[in-house]
């Protein structure tokens, strides 16, 4: 009999210490723990660009030269556009070396970036038909503002954590008991999907190029809310 006691004891506490993890072997005995979430359309309203120069040549001095041209003609081009932020994105200059091995370099390839960040679409989109005419597209990226992304997290927040107060209730309710929250943990989950749209055109091609057809479009953005309970009598 005390072997059966015994075992009905530790089968019973078995079972109220299932829903706690190792991490949180202090918690009362009688706790559950489970996950809410809720997600929020944030627009895309900030548009981000990449565009680029990139030369070859012989002589590297000489090669700069031309690539650091392009590029200040370019950014003049964009002081025009004050609600445009523009900023240089990085150079990079390699050798290019012969048929015969790594011991000759033949000549010199340079490339210099320099990035556009707007909100008003039509803006950004004009500026990078203009500069198109001397530098490559490598990218756009339709995405939310910080500010914009900010204000759908606070929402998904708000949402989530009512998702959490339901759960608890529901669970607390189908075992006839209240509840009390005992631990919580937030965190924004990796819902956010900026839209991409890549294009590459030579200058000469692009001589003559038309403002850059965007879209925004919504991309979404989520919180989950992890807690434990306390089932009270």
């Amino acid at each position: 009999m005390q072997l059966r006691t015994r075992f009905l004891a530790s089968t019973f506490c078995t079972l109220l210490a299932f829903p706690l993890s190792a991490a949180a072997a202090d918690a009362p005995a009688r706790t559950v723990e489970f996950t809410a979430e809720a997600s929020r359309a944030a627009p895309n309203d900030l548009v981000v660009a990449v565009l680029y120069a990139e030369r070859s040549g012989a002589d590297a001095a000489a090669l700069a030269r031309e690539v650091n041209r392009v590029i200040a003609a370019a950014l003049d081009t964009a002081r025009a556009y004050a609600n445009v932020k523009t900023q240089t994105a990085g150079t990079s200059t390699w050798p290019v070396y012969g048929k015969e091995g790594r011991g000759r370099i033949e000549s010199w390839r340079m490339r210099a970036e320099i990035r556009l960040e707007g909100r008003e679409v039509g803006a950004v989109s004009e500026l990078i038909g203009k500069l198109q005419s001397t530098l490559a597209l490598a990218q756009v990226v339709m995405q939310p503002a910080p500010e914009t992304r900010r204000k759908a997290v606070d929402e998904a927040t708000v949402d989530a954590l009512r998702a959490f107060e339901k759960r608890g209730e529901l669970i607390a309710g189908a075992l006839g008991k209240r509840y009390r929250l005992y631990q919580m943990s937030i965190s924004e989950s990796g819902m956010h999907t900026p839209v991409y749209a890549r294009m590459r055109a030579a200058p000469a091609m692009a001589a003559d190029a038309a403002p850059a057809p965007l879209e925004g479009g919504e991309s979404q953005v989520g919180v989950s809310v992890t807690g434990r309970v306390e089932l009270l009598d």
